[in-house]
């Protein structure tokens, strides 16, 4: 009963030896990419955005979404000891969110944005022309992950997609 177990533990063996070595030893994660519309606020209108409606068109059909927007930060400050080092966060006057979108193509989409102050009404209205881009969290020989694509607002209230 042994020998004949002892093919088939090979076999196995062998089998995931290979798999490693068709892999080129590239080991891939299960982490996933978030498919959807990021939105970038800058300052100083961000400090009155506190959410962003989305309405994303492609192939004459439409997905609404929202999104909360929450303070962007940087680091600042990195002290290192030892191998160990930690930075301090630091508020940058942005504000940011992300909208998922289930089905976004990797073409050109239609992004209709509307900013919302505290109270649900519209601070800025605006439209603009975005392409989604495949993301490989694990690198290109890993596979995609899903697109996605950022929208940004300037200061100045213009609507930016990301190139």
């Amino acid at each position: 009963m042994l020998r004949s177990r002892a093919p088939l533990t090979a076999a196995l063996l062998l089998t995931c030896v290979a798999s490693v070595a068709c892999g080129g030893g590239v080991e891939c994660t299960a982490i996933g990419t978030p498919v959807g519309v990021g939105v970038t606020v800058r300052a100083p209108l961000a400090a009155r955005a506190q959410a962003a409606e989305l309405e994303v068109c492609w192939d004459g059909s439409c997905r609404r979404t929202r999104t909360e927007l929450l303070p962007s930060t940087r680091a600042s400050g990195q002290t290192c000891s030892g191998d160990t080092c930690a930075a301090t966060a630091v508020p940058t006057g942005d504000k940011h969110g992300f909208a998922g979108v289930a089905g976004l193509p990797t073409r050109p989409v239609e992004v209709r944005l509307t900013l919302l102050d505290a109270g649900s009404r519209p601070l800025l209205e605006g439209t603009v022309r975005a392409t989604p881009k495949e993301r490989y969290p694990n690198g290109p020989r890993c596979g995609a992950g899903g697109p996605n694509t950022t929208v940004t607002v300037g200061a100045d209230g213009n609507m930016q997609a990301e190139s």
